[in-house]
């Protein structure tokens, strides 16, 4: 009788199944695109520090900049989905969602001043 009770009562998660599947694979992209963005500060770092010949101070200091800015930016990108991954399940079980504009603007800004920084980079190498 209370195997039949269980699967007759539905949770407020599953009412909202795909809403809550696509709300996953959000996060999930977000976390792939802080990976990238750590990736790509390695990967300048350590292009700069092989290429010997063009080695100048202030190309060591931007160097510098790109890889810890790439890992501090994808440690807040990662932090940032999963804070808003566990606003976003409440918000669509209670059915008052609200897309995260302020969340999206400041990694915007963030990628945009690191874009910049790269550019600077290239440009001073």
């Amino acid at each position: 009788m209370d195997k039949e009770k269980n699967q007759n009562q539905s949770t407020k998660d599953s009412k909202y199944i795909q809403q809550h599947m696509a709300n996953e694979r959000t996060l999930l992209a977000w976390i792939r695109t802080a990976i990238a963005i750590i990736g790509v500060g390695f990967l300048v770092t350590n292009l700069h520090f092989t290429m010997k010949s063009r080695v100048t101070i202030l190309g060591d200091i931007l160097a510098n900049i790109i890889g810890i800015s790439s890992v501090v930016l994808g440690i807040a990108t990662i932090a940032l989905a999963i804070i808003t991954y566990i606003q976003k399940v409440d918000a669509i079980n209670n059915q008052s969602f609200r897309a995260p504009r302020l969340t999206v603007i400041l990694l915007g800004l963030f990628v945009i001043v690191i874009a910049v920084v790269f550019g600077m980079y290239f440009i001073i190498l």
